[in-house]
């Protein structure tokens, strides 16, 4: 990546034979960045290209990826004790950034900021190609609360302010640092650190986009209700938050993920169970469809919520529809 000698890390799929494509590229992303999880669709074609150099407190890489998913959930989270910011300058195609409930849909000229200590998801729809910043969390002076209100904000050089201003010149800095000496390449590196400092902090003063969380999750669940794994743990990542924020959000909606997610696919059964489209339909086939792993559970769990059994229910409708 810098003229004049070796990356710290370079990686390249595309002369690896198909199997150790995903697997390589993987650890090259978590050795460079932070614990990740990465996924492709096998049936579309795809490669990754990586090359990173640390300079100081500074890293600086340039990554071509995609179409793929980069996860980093609780687990990763408590297992990888690094607690960087990544500053994500999108150069080419789109990518979709979310962590704290928020979501950022980046174009090209685009930054956003994710921070390594909490669950983040990247969103790739595209071969694209991205620039990179990794910096140590307490280099930005923020507050905890400014750097939960500053991830997954994208920010542009249309922007008011000091961004407007600073993006141009961060890019010519980092661009400057691959042709300059060592000694030049340190004090460059310290003004791209304060640079993005200026930036954090004006982005996380600005307020808070209107919250559609809620909406977005639950519209989400109501997609995989049939996924029998489907829970807390699968939902908060695939969100970009921790447990413990989703749990407090369903808190504000007096319920909890476990129960409302129950609820819905009763709902759904309970609406299947009568549909004249679906009436040859074992119970039992219903109540795999909808998540239930255990009839039985299936079962009990319909008669506490509509005082009657599945078969009940699916032979009263019955009657009634015959009587009309």
């Amino acid at each position: 990546m810098l003229t004049g000698h070796a990356p710290w890390v370079s990686c390249s799929t595309r002369d690896l034979v198909p199997d150790d494509r995903l697997p390589s590229w993987q650890r090259a992303l978590s050795r460079t960045f932070v614990d990740v999880e990465v996924t492709v669709e096998q049936d579309r074609p795809w490669d990754g290209d990586l090359t990173a150099d640390r300079l100081g407190v500074l890293q600086i890489a340039t990554q071509e990826f995609g179409p793929g998913t980069v996860l980093r959930g609780a687990r990763a989270v408590a297992a990888d004790p690094r607690t960087h910011l990544l500053v994500r300058r999108q150069l080419e195609g789109t990518a979709r950034l979310l962590q704290d409930g928020r979501t950022a849909e980046l174009r090209p000229g685009d930054l956003a900021f994710l921070d390594a200590r909490r669950p983040f998801r990247i969103v790739l729809p595209e071969r694209q190609r991205a620039r990179i910043l990794m910096v140590p969390r307490a280099l930005l002076r923020l507050e905890e609360r400014q750097l939960h209100a500053l991830t997954a904000t994208v920010v542009d050089e249309s922007a008011e302010g000091a961004a407007g201003l600073l993006l141009p010149l961060l890019d010519g800095l980092v661009d400057e640092v691959a042709r300059a000496g060592s000694l030049r390449r340190e004090q460059l590196a310290r003004a791209v650190v304060d640079i993005l400092a200026t930036v954090a902090l004006e982005q996380a003063g600005r307020p808070p986009e209107p919250a559609d969380l809620w909406v977005r999750i639950t519209e989400s669940v109501r997609t995989r209700l049939g996924e029998p794994g489907l829970g807390p743990q699968t939902i908060a990542d695939q969100h970009g938050i921790s447990l413990r924020y989703l749990h407090q959000l369903f808190q504000r909606h007096d319920t909890t993920v476990g129960a409302w997610v129950r609820t819905r696919r009763l709902e759904a059964a309970h609406e299947e169970l009568v549909h004249p489209a679906t009436a040859h339909r074992p119970v039992a086939a219903v109540a795999v469809r909808w998540g239930f792993t255990s009839p039985s559970h299936f079962s009990r769990a319909f008669r506490d919520m509509y005082g009657m059994s599945p078969a009940q229910w699916r032979r009263a409708a019955g009657a009634v529809r015959a009587e009309d």
